[in-house]
């Protein structure tokens, strides 16, 4: 038995993670959860989004599955996730595009992973004023980039990944962007049975919408990444089917890539998908295969049916429907 720490989060966060423990109940996995709550809900009480009971759980249990959590804007707050990142030295986040067979998108057969250095960059949040100035520090470090890269290639070679392509700036930002591409330049070179390429930012962005098949693994630094993984997501029906995970040496964060959506909070209409395939990728970390496979099947059946999916997908159902629609392919 596994113990999970489990933070349900904001807005629809509470809904979709109910999804997810249902189904995992359904399916027997040998999971207990370890519930503590962080964001909107905690501050008047604890004075901050982020209790230290929170980052002590995720240390204890080494594992997390996490909901959207709001950073209130302009209250003097840091990000939820960049500070866990932090804090717990996530310095990887895994964001996997893949088409779901069924859906009514322009692409059918996407299938990539975009792995993003998640620790440092313009993510630091260094800023700074000089009378009508404002400035931000962007940070890479060699010890980062290298960690970055290691991990890249080794996912590539476990996963049958046959291509890295490396994202950067570095004909504007020589220093920054090139330090960041000798590290990559480095480790590919450890990895001959690995296609190597290199892509300027804008380049990439243009090359992903004309041609995302040709692309496999892509690595980049924080903010290149943040932004094209959601560009990439658009190419598979949108946010609300894009998971992500957060990993380091001693700890692993599963999450939604899209936030926590108050508008639609409690209506019953927010799409679970994005959670529970973060949650597959749990399972894969937990070397729960076979659970993993099963979950991914029975969501790819279920996205055939337009008549239980949620508003965003272009359906007609619910989260109950959907996850409904689920368990029965689960049974």
């Amino acid at each position: 038995m596994y113990t999970v720490t489990l933070i349900p989060g904001d807005g629809i966060g509470p809904e979709i993670t109910s999804v997810v423990v249902d189904v995992f109940e359904h399916m027997n996995v040998p999971i207990s959860w370890d519930l503590v709550e962080a964001g909107e809900k905690v501050i008047e009480k604890y004075g901050t989004p982020l209790p230290d009971y929170v980052i002590d759980s995720i240390r204890k249990n080494k594992v997390a599955l996490k909901g959207p959590i709001t950073t209130p804007i302009g209250k003097g707050f840091r990000s939820v996730n960049v500070t866990l990142r932090e804090r717990l030295n996530l310095y990887a986040n895994l964001r996997p595009i893949k088409s779901l067979v069924g859906l009514n998108t322009k692409y059918n057969n996407v299938d990539l992973v975009v792995v993003r250095e998640n620790t440092e960059g313009l993510y630091k949040g260094i800023e700074y004023k000089i009378d009508d100035t404002a400035c931000a520090v962007r940070v890479i470090t060699k010890n980062a980039s290298d960690k970055i890269a290691y991990f890249t290639f080794k996912y590539a070679k476990e996963n049958k990944r046959k291509k890295v392509t490396a994202v950067h700036k570095a004909n504007i930002l020589k220093i920054t962007d090139g330090l960041f591409l000798e590290s990559i330049r480095k480790v590919a070179s450890e990895y001959p049975e690995i296609e190597y390429e290199e892509k300027i930012v804008d380049n990439m962005s243009m090359q992903l919408v004309l041609n995302p098949e040709k692309y496999d693994v892509i690595v980049a630094p924080n903010l290149y990444g943040d932004i094209l993984s959601d560009l990439a997501a658009g190419l598979i029906g949108g946010l609300g089917l894009a998971p992500a995970a957060n990993i380091g040496e001693d700890a692993a964060i599963f999450e939604a890539v899209h936030g926590s959506a108050p508008d639609i909070a409690n209506k019953g209409i927010a799409n679970p998908i994005a959670l529970l395939s973060s949650s597959i990728m749990l399972l894969d970390y937990l070397k729960l295969n076979k659970l993993a496979k099963k979950l991914e099947n029975a969501i790819s059946a279920t996205v055939k049916d337009i008549e239980v999916l949620t508003p965003d997908l272009g359906g007609k159902g619910n989260i109950e429907s959907m996850k409904n629609k689920i368990i029965s392919f689960l049974s």
